[in-house]
């Protein structure tokens, strides 16, 4: 039986993610509230409390809210649940299109090199265009629901010419075991993860398919408001990044210690991460807004967007 991920589910995993602090904006004035999945800078930086170093000095604190995946962790920030946090390219065009008040703080181009599309044991697919007909799961308004439709047009198929399985990570892993999808688009670890199991195949990788961009992101009110924090937090970050890229046998181990994803799995993630942080710039932004038209062409999101409308520019730093 499909499962659909309709905007009333992520509605509610939001809500149950984030019971403690709905309504609390008040008491948490001096808290930056960044939300966070199980792999990336963010894993990085919480381990090392470079965030908590760097805000202390702007008499911030920071709390941390662990998210499965992207969408939720949107519908967190558009509810006021938390201030700041990362995703793949789908999510900020799915919830700018639903209205939800955000802004790009920063990109971390090819950030979502670590995706691909896994085959079960004795599947009988061998290029994209055998998915033809075939039941495919990722993630709805995920990076893979985006990576599957790109791997859709690069193989000459249109989306309708597959039967959409939209299935959060863990559901998605356990319909991949059992045999009841034919391929699964997904992202790291869950492909790290995924691609060591018996019999297991990759059809392909976001590299064969298309660049997938990452996006730090943050509620609008919370860039106006506190431009000066969110610049700190980003600038922190940026220092992660260039310290993920020398030491990645460091961030394995900080890695799997954060989030208890198996090592090897791990590693596999980190030795295919582009950790690189920057201003969203022209190309990015266009490669954003063409992603968003593919989304509003197939009727995926219910109104164009513009990109642009949604880029923060940070403020100038002192001295």
């Amino acid at each position: 039986m499909r499962t659909i991920l309709d905007r009333r589910t992520l509605l509610a995993a939001a809500l149950a993610a984030v019971p403690t602090l709905r309504g609390a904006r008040a008491a948490d004035a001096g808290v930056l509230r960044i939300g966070y999945q199980k792999n990336g800078i963010l894993v990085v930086a919480k381990q090392q409390g470079v965030i908590e170093k760097r805000l202390e000095a702007l008499g911030h604190g920071v709390r941390w809210v662990e998210f499965s995946f992207g969408p939720p962790l949107l519908e967190a920030l558009s509810l006021d649940g938390i201030d700041f946090g990362q995703t793949g390219d789908a999510p900020p065009i799915f919830a700018q299109a639903a209205r939800s008040s955000l802004v790009y703080a920063a990109a971390q181009e090819a950030g979502g090199s670590g995706s691909g599309i896994l085959l079960p044991k004795d599947s009988a697919l061998r290029t994209l265009a055998d998915l033809k007909g075939r039941r495919v799961a990722f993630a709805k308004a995920s990076s893979a629901h985006n990576l599957t439709v790109a791997a859709l047009e690069k193989a000459g198929l249109t989306y309708a010419d597959i039967e959409p399985v939209t299935l959060a990570p863990a559901d998605a892993a356990a319909a991949f075991a059992r045999g009841s999808i034919d391929a699964w688009t997904i992202w790291d670890p869950y492909f790290a993860i995924g691609e060591a199991g018996d019999g297991v195949r990759v059809l392909a990788t976001a590299a064969d398919i298309a660049r997938q961009n990452n996006f730090f992101l943050a509620s609008r009110s919370f860039a106006e408001t506190r431009a000066a924090v969110l610049a700190e937090t980003i600038d922190a970050l940026t220092g992660v990044a260039t310290w993920c890229t020398q030491h990645r046998g460091e961030v394995a181990t900080l890695l799997s210690q954060g989030t208890g994803v198996p090592l090897a799995a791990t590693r596999r993630a980190v030795d295919r991460t582009d950790y690189v942080i920057g201003p969203m710039n022209a190309r990015v932004a266009a490669e954003q807004q063409a992603i968003a038209d593919r989304f509003h062409a197939l009727k995926l999101i219910p109104k164009p967007i513009r990109v642009a409308d949604a880029v923060w520019t940070a403020p100038p730093r002192n001295g």
